[in-house]
């Protein structure tokens, strides 16, 4: 049976619609991004992690956010030369999202009930929380911004 994560569409930072379930029988790290962020040098880490485990089966999927102390202001073609540039990201990248409030994007509704966060809140703290999903589409992780990318090297090699 397919889970339900598969079923949600999100627009690339292209401008193109993409279904999630073209990620299907793939481990999914889902991060809410930002370019002027104090933990935006996480994108190397990200890259790091994509580049390594790629080829077994781990995609990284970022989102950019502006919802938080208004850290990503740029349009998409701003934000995606800025990765390329900067970082030198090549995982797939998302058009703006909102994570919280009444805009909240399908996607992070879902990825919120799914792994709640400390206290049992659905609300996202800040720019680069993570959600860990199994190639099953089952979200099996949520991590906080502090949490570098490295470190969640064991949880993903665990999936694949």
């Amino acid at each position: 049976m397919t889970a339900e994560i598969y079923e949600f569409e999100a627009q690339t930072i292209t401008g193109e619609k993409t279904g999630l379930g073209s990620y299907e029988n793939q481990v999914m790290l889902i991060v809410n991004t930002a370019s002027k962020c104090g933990f935006t040098p996480q994108y190397e880490g990200l890259e790091a992690l994509y580049a390594k485990y790629k080829d077994q089966g781990l995609v990284v999927l970022g989102f950019p956010c502006n919802q938080f102390g208004h850290q990503e202001p740029g349009n998409e073609s701003e934000i995606a030369e800025f990765c390329q540039l900067n970082y030198g990201v090549s995982f797939p990248m998302f058009a703006k999202v909102d994570v919280n409030g009444d805009d909240t994007d399908p996607l992070f509704k879902y990825l919120k009930k799914s792994k709640k966060g400390i206290l049992g809140s659905e609300k996202i703290k800040w720019n680069f929380t993570k959600f860990l999903v199994n190639r099953d589409g089952k979200v099996v992780g949520r991590f906080a911004p502090t949490v570098k990318p490295k470190d969640l090297a064991k949880d993903i090699e665990s999936l694949l």
